[in-house]
C-alpha cells in the first residue's frame, strides 16, 4: 500500500509539518536507489513538497534517475545539519518513485520552482515516514507511519 504526501499529511498533519520543516531547513539531503546490481546508491538531491506532492528532479540521464526508472524503490533522509542537536530529529521516508511525462505537470513544477532544464521528474508514493528524536534527555522515541496503519510511537531508554 502506498499514500501520496497528501494524504499522508492528512492522517498525520503534525508529523507531515515536523517532517517538511526538517526537509525545508536544508537544500540538500540524501537519496538511496539501488543499482543494476541490487547494491545501495547515495547521492545528493533537493526535494520540493507543492501540489499535495513531494517531488524529486533530478539532472538528465544522472545515476540516480536510471536507477529509479529501473527500480521505483527509494530511501530519503533529511540532513542532518551541523553539530549534533538535529533540530527536530532524523526524519526519512521510503518508497515509490514515479518518472513523470505529462508536459503541463513539468510545465507547471517549473514555474514553482524554476530547475535547471532539461531535467528529470519523480512523484513520489510512500511506503513510510519515520522520525527518530530525543524527548527529555532520556529517550530515543521513534514514530513509524505506514499507509493504512496508525502511527507508532516507540520510546527506549
Amino acid at each position: 500500500m502506498t499514500a501520496n504526501w497528501a494524504a499522508f499529511a492528512t492522517a498525520e498533519p503534525d508529523l507531515a509539518g515536523t517532517v517538511e520543516k526538517r526537509f525545508g531547513a536544508y537544500t540538500h539531503h540524501v537519496l538511496a536507489t539501488l543499482r543494476k546490481d541490487g547494491s545501495p546508491r547515495t547521492s545528493g538531491l533537493e526535494v520540493r513538497f507543492l501540489g499535495g506532492e513531494l517531488w524529486l528532479g533530478m539532472m538528465p540521464d544522472s545515476l540516480k534517475a536510471l536507477d529509479l526508472r529501473r527500480d521505483p524503490r527509494f530511501a530519503l533522509q533529511a540532513n542532518p545539519g551541523e553539530g549534533t542537536c538535529m533540530g527536530g530529529g532524523d526524519v526519512r521516508i521510503s518508497g515509490r518513485a514515479i518518472e513523470v511525462d505529462d508536459v503541463e505537470t513539468k510545465a507547471r513544477y517549473v514555474e514553482e520552482v524554476e530547475p535547471p532544464e532539461p531535467f528529470h521528474l519523480f512523484r513520489t508514493e510512500l511506503t513510510e515516514v519515520v522520525r527518530t528524536y530525543v524527548e527529555d534527555d532520556k529517550y530515543l522515541v521513534v514514530q513509524i507511519w505506514t499507509p493504512g496503519e496508525p502511527l507508532r510511537t516507540i520510546k527506549r531508554t
